[in-house]
């Protein structure tokens, strides 16, 4: 497999970018509730070209597991001038209410967000992160049309040794006692659920601006006056769970190696949820992987160094179909 080894030197952390000029406090960007395979969801867009042509595709963002498309926030807005981009709220996530059938599978998210990119009339390129990661794998793999290229960003594919999984989290997922044990999870004051989600997925957790601190403090608390808000995530959990023990021509890393679109593969050092090692694997299954290796960030690299990450896929999308894959860019 041909290397290309960019080690760059120690580099002073950056703040992550603020919100553009004339949004909204929280900074995220506008959005509308879209009907999307017979389920609503909440849709933001950015938009600097003004609706002109994107030459190189539009941006679809996918967030993780409890997230939503404000994780994209910053993301999105170092990228729109030449990408612009939609981030989707997934059902049962931030602004998109629970699907009223109650289904949280893989499956059924993956039909909104088709349904989503097919109205658009063209390929676009698809961001995933996490659960999100594995969201945009199938859709490459079974809509292979809809997707230009992939970036995926600490993808959630299937280990059966993760490199953490706290005790709370494995509790739920069994059967009869799981609602009770993630309720009293839920049940913490909102202030130590964020600090704990921050000191989960960042690296270095006292950088988070205080902007997304408030933000997340703001959802957080909305979301506890949600009937639905415990089971969508307790649901989506376990489809993620059976998605990792998946077997057949449907599993994950089988639908990874028919992926024949390029992809961005993004992993940090610091992940506590996605151990580095995976990375390895994944570079080994896209047949035209570019794989980035990031040593100062967590689980949530487009959250704490949108700056960094959007170097390197503003290149990526542009040249994509011309780029050696195989390429290894290691990142301090």
């Amino acid at each position: 497999m041909p290397e290309s080894v960019d080690d760059q030197a120690e580099e002073p952390r950056e703040q992550a970018a603020e919100p553009p000029q004339g949004e909204p406090e929280t900074g995220a960007w506008p959005g509308e509730l879209m009907r999307l395979a017979e389920r609503d969801v909440f849709v933001r867009t950015s938009d600097h070209a003004g609706g002109r042509a994107a030459p190189h595709g539009r941006n679809v963002y996918l967030h993780g597991l409890a997230g939503s498309s404000t994780n994209w926030t910053e993301l999105m807005g170092l990228l729109g001038e030449e990408f612009p981009g939609a981030a989707v709220d997934l059902p049962g996530f931030g602004e998109s209410p629970a699907p009223a059938d109650g289904d949280y599978r893989l499956d059924a998210q993956a039909e909104c967000v088709v349904d989503l990119i097919s109205r658009g009339g063209r390929p676009v390129n698809l961001v995933g992160n996490s659960m999100g990661g594995s969201l945009a794998v199938r859709i490459a793999a079974e809509h292979p049309e809809l997707v230009r290229t992939l970036v995926l960003v600490s993808p959630a594919l299937p280990d059966l040794y993760p490199r953490l999984v706290p005790y709370q989290m494995t509790s739920a997922l069994v059967p009869v006692i799981g609602p009770a044990v993630f309720a009293r999870m839920q049940s913490r004051p909102p202030e130590v659920r964020v600090q704990g989600t921050f000191d989960a997925t960042y690296f270095d957790p006292a950088a988070v601006p205080m902007r997304r601190v408030r933000e997340a403090l703001r959802a957080e608390q909305a979301r506890e006056a949600l009937s639905y808000a415990n089971v969508a995530t307790l649901k989506t959990l376990r489809s993620l769970v059976a998605e990792y023990l998946r077997r057949g021509p449907r599993g994950l890393w089988r639908q990874a190696a028919e992926v024949r679109c390029p992809a961005m593969l993004v992993y940090a050092r610091h992940d506590k949820f996605i151990h580095p090692r995976m990375a390895v694997r994944a570079a080994r299954t896209f047949s035209k992987g570019h794989l980035v290796l990031l040593s100062k960030a967590g689980h949530v690299a487009m959250m704490e160094r949108p700056d960094v990450l959007a170097e390197r896929i503003r290149p990526f999308l542009r040249d994509a179909a011309r780029l050696e894959p195989g390429a290894v860019h290691r990142i301090t």
